[in-house]
């Protein structure tokens, strides 16, 4: 295994996270993106009462899970003519759809998978354990005549908060559907828009309504505080869609069925996420504004779940320092040379914490 993928990037850290953990005040923490508030109280309510479920839940997902899926892809995607039984399919989180799909979709040696420059380092994860090749590029032109097998974007992307328009959307289905690629859009942050309104590839006005070689993945972790349920869905072309629930049903690879009735109830719901956006943007401004006062640039970070954070050195210095603070973050280098200057701080922090943070930062 060691031979095929790289180390876990947070292997290498292990010397921040003590520097970050010994500081007199404590550590706060800012780097992995783990929610830290409560589970909204409608979900709790439905993984409880779905607390007896001692039968094989359905790779599908209930008829309920799909129906809540397909409402909210239509309401807050933009996405038309969403049939839940034909489009929509549960994963046990995105992580791991994001991980193993060039695998379930019989990728290999022979096929050529693109990753965004910087990137969420899965992407490429899964194109090694699919034996597959992995290409980083943002522009279509740097593919010159290869024809890949699938094309992965991320919007609002991870790390960096960059919100890809309408217009570029429309570009890339172009694109991909000329070289006969899968196109692939991971959309987990797409309800959390500061600066730009994200946009996903199913939008009406990015396909024109038809999915056809199109699949966007999303995940209830970061939206509705379900990063311990494991819960996520992939939605889109229907013969891809069925595919993967014929190799899924092969591996087991099932929801359980409590966490199935959570997400039913998260997906059905809006409230809680209007809440839990109120949240993260009360911390963003505190982040934002301590960070600047201490002589941090911070590039696009229009939307998603963290700042883009930069002193114009190398990523890896700037978290030391910030370590020295007991301020732990995500240096940019693990999302790709790209990001080698860069530093990713995520909202992921009580707004005490948020407080705290800034109150460090201006005590330089």
């Amino acid at each position: 295994m060691s031979e095929r993928l790289p180390v876990f990037p947070w292997d290498t850290v292990a010397d921040l996270s003590a520097t970050a953990a010994a500081h007199p005040d404590g550590v706060i923490d800012l780097s992995v993106g783990t929610p830290v508030d409560p589970v909204p109280d409608v979900v709790q309510q439905a993984l409880a009462a779905a607390a007896d479920s001692p039968g094989y839940p359905a790779t599908a997902g209930s008829a309920s899970l799909r129906s809540a899926a397909a409402g909210w892809l239509q309401r807050r995607s933009g996405a038309v003519g969403i049939d839940p039984d034909r489009h929509v399919l549960p994963s046990i989180g995105s992580k791991e759809l994001v991980a193993w799909l060039p695998t379930l979709l019989g990728l290999g040696a022979d096929d050529l998978i693109v990753v965004p420059e910087l990137a969420y380092p899965t992407y490429e994860i899964g194109a090694r354990l699919a034996g597959a090749v992995p290409l980083r590029a943002d522009a279509t032109s740097a593919l010159g005549p290869q024809r890949p097998a699938l094309i992965w974007i991320n919007t609002p992307a991870n790390p960096s908060g960059r919100v890809l328009g309408v217009e570029h959307l429309r570009k890339m289905v172009a694109f991909a559907r000329q070289r006969g690629a899968l196109l692939v859009s991971d959309e987990c942050y797409l309800e959390l828009g500061w600066e730009a309104r994200p946009v996903s590839v199913l939008h009406r006005d990015v396909c024109d309504g038809d999915v056809t070689g199109l699949l966007a993945v999303h995940s209830l972790s970061k939206r509705s505080n379900l990063a311990g349920y494991r819960a996520g869905l992939v939605a889109g072309d229907p013969d891809v869609i069925a595919e993967l629930l014929a190799v899924r049903k092969h591996a087991g690879m099932m929801t359980p069925a409590p966490v199935q009735a959570a997400a039913a109830a998260a997906w059905g719901d809006d409230e809680h996420v209007n809440v839990q956006r109120s949240r993260y943007r009360r911390r963003r401004d505190v982040l934002l504004a301590g960070l600047r006062a201490a002589g941090f640039r911070v590039d696009d970070s229009e939307a998603g779940l963290y700042l883009w954070a930069s002193r114009g050195e190398p990523g890896r210095q700037t978290a030391a320092w910030l370590a020295d603070r007991g301020l732990l973050v995500a240096p940019g280098d693990f999302y790709g040379p790209a990001g080698r200057d860069h530093v990713r701080v995520a909202l992921t922090v009580s707004d005490a914490g948020a407080e705290a943070a800034a109150a460090r930062l201006a005590a330089g």
